[in-house]
């Protein structure tokens, strides 16, 4: 399971003793993997500054663990096209979570011990505000970057009727520049084409004879072109909609179809190199516009690959890793890091509160084998440290301080300081 217990008990003889009975009988039952997790003493300040600095971590606990978990989904939807590999770049400091949490080791470099508590709180704080700074930017103009590339997705879809046809037609289909003729496009049921072909030049007059072309298909029909004079357009739409033939709206702009393609080139480019891999979006004789439920055929030849380009360096393109992806690992790694000392943080703190000064105590990394064996185990704890209630009630009568957490009628109260760690929330 990839849950995590961590608790502590105070550190002299008859507690000692009481965590050697926990993990004889967890081990026995199979209850358990447990490990100590070793937290370094700090400076402990005044009691009333642990008071405060308890509210705020629990606080900034709640916030780590928001945030690592967007970040999380965030690698998710990155690697859209290979979330089999997911896992593998959640990592902290290079290692699996769990032999993170399992190998816990307080980073003496980064957040020093002998700082004043409020100190190292302050730093971490800061450490993961700016983080989530970093992220909102980031994936705001990653989402975006979605936005435009599906809003140019969206006009592929559908069938003859309303989809783009800039990544069907070519030049060589119409009649350009001319003063007299004009080319249409007509939707023709699949069911007519006979007829189509019998009948179109006759629609009206002035119509090219042998002028029709089926340029593409979809499961309903056809798209052909045909080729008249101006003069007698509204005459042709007239009669090719009594015989249920479709004059499509359409006009040929050499200039405003290239700036569409090259805008969907651009946005799929641009979305690839966030998280790179060694597929790319647009192989060989494939259309501009990624596959739909309703799949257009077009009938003339592939497109051909860009000048100077093989087909090898077009899928090498696609190699390596992006910006967005490598970012989001890197410091995805660094929130986890502090999330996970800031649980060691509460520990200490919440165990100083509740077992009063000196500061002596042992701090135990439960890991539950199975969820069926989770309640059975709280009951194996709740017994071994019964008599920790007695020693809690009577710290807080005598210090006359509201410690949080330690209501004794409350049912989510232990009698030991506990913490939960869950990494299956980030699967």
């Amino acid at each position: 399971m990839s849950e995590f217990w961590l608790i502590s008990a105070p550190g002299d003889q008859e507690n000692l003793q009481a965590l050697e009975r926990m993990n004889t009988v967890t081990s026995k039952s199979n209850l358990s993997y447990n490990t100590k997790f070793s937290i370094p003493d700090f400076k402990v300040g005044t009691l009333d500054s642990l008071v405060g600095l308890s509210d705020e971590l629990g606080k900034l606990d709640t916030f780590a663990e928001s945030l690592i978990k967007k970040m999380a989904q965030s690698v998710v939807e990155v690697m859209e096209d290979a979330k089999g590999k997911v896992p593998e770049n959640l990592l902290a400091n290079g290692v699996d979570l769990t032999s993170f949490v399992t190998h816990f080791e307080w980073d003496m470099a980064k957040y020093p011990a002998k700082q004043p508590l409020v100190s190292v709180v302050d730093t971490l704080a800061k450490q993961l505000a700016q983080i989530e700074t970093d992220l909102k930017s980031r994936t705001a103009a990653y989402n975006t970057l979605k936005t435009n590339l599906e809003n140019l997705e969206k006009k592929s879809m559908g069938n003859l009727f309303t989809r783009t046809l800039s990544d069907i037609v070519s030049k060589e289909d119409f009649v350009l520049d001319s003063e007299y003729l004009i080319t249409l496009l007509v939707i023709v049921p699949k069911p007519s084409y006979t007829q189509w072909q019998k009948t179109y030049e006759s629609l009206s007059d002035m119509v090219v004879p042998r002028s029709t072309k089926l340029i593409a298909e979809d499961n309903e029909g056809g798209l052909f072109t045909v080729t008249l004079f101006r003069k007698v357009i509204e005459d042709f739409k007239t009669k090719a909609k009594e015989n249920k033939f479709t004059v499509r709206e359409f006009y040929y702009d050499e200039k405003e179809i290239k700036r569409e393609r090259e805008e969907m080139s651009r946005l799929l480019s641009d979305k690839k190199q966030q998280y790179q891999t060694s597929c790319v979006a647009l192989k060989k004789g494939s259309s501009t516009f990624p596959d739909h439920k309703v799949k257009v055929t077009p009938l003339g030849p592939p497109d051909r690959p860009a000048a100077g380009q093989t087909d090898r360096e077009r899928e090498s393109e696609g190699e390596g890793e992006g910006p967005l992806l490598r970012w989001l690992k890197v410091n995805f790694s660094e929130a986890f890091i502090a999330w996970i000392h800031l649980k060691a943080l509460r520990v200490f703190v919440e165990s100083v509160l509740r077992y009063g000064l000196p500061v002596n105590f042992q701090a135990v990394l439960l890991q539950p084998h199975k969820k069926s064996s989770t309640k059975r185990l709280r009951e194996v704890l709740n017994s071994v440290f019964r008599h920790l209630d007695q020693v809690a009630a009577a710290s807080i009568l005598d210090a006359s301080v509201e410690i949080p957490g330690l209501q004794l009628n409350n049912q989510d109260y232990f009698p030991y300081v506990y913490f939960h760690i869950d990494l299956s929330l980030l699967d």
